[in-house]
């Protein structure tokens, strides 16, 4: 709060056995008791989504469905979703569908190259020019952070993912 940092990003967790109704209900009972302090100081928490089939096995977040469960039973508008484009591609696919669909639910997105997490370029699968569209559609305002891991010149990629997302 002290350096006007407007979001903070957390996780839901691992499953550990867990079926998705106690998943939702721990996640909801902890962010419960987070989201007054959030409220309080003007920074929302943004409770990023996973795949679980490649980079984070059991995690329990992968899926937009149960994330935006969740973040509609916290009920507080500093609870949201951190949808990482990169993960919810790989888990569902539909990713502007998603995004007009989930909106209200979002805080924060993030970018990577579809499949391997690297440049947003010739390379992957994503349409980035579309998807971000879709995003500037809903009227979001918030941040899309590049989170790629680079094959290449780290800046030239960062200059490349930014002028192919500046819609």
């Amino acid at each position: 709060v002290a350096h006007n940092v407007p979001n903070l990003i957390t996780f839901f967790g691992n499953r550990r056995g867990m079926g998705d109704a106690e998943a939702i209900k721990n996640c909801v009972d902890a962010l419960r008791r987070l989201a007054p302090a959030a409220e309080e100081h003007g920074v929302t928490i943004c409770v990023e989504l996973l795949n679980s089939k490649i980079d984070h096995p059991d995690y329990q977040g992968d899926r937009t469905p149960f994330g935006a469960e969740i973040i509609r039973l916290v009920e507080s508008p500093r609870v949201k979703l951190l949808n990482d484009i990169y993960h919810m591609q790989i888990m569902e696919g539909d990713v502007i569908r998603t995004i007009r669909d989930y909106a209200d639910d979002i805080a924060h997105y993030h970018t990577g190259g579809v499949p391997g997490r690297n440049e947003l370029d010739e390379n992957q699968e994503l349409q980035w020019p579309a998807i971000c569209r879709a995003i500037v559609e809903t009227g979001f305002n918030g941040y899309v952070a590049h989170e790629f891991v680079p094959t290449r010149d780290p800046l030239t990629s960062l200059r490349e993912a930014v002028a192919l997302c500046d819609v």
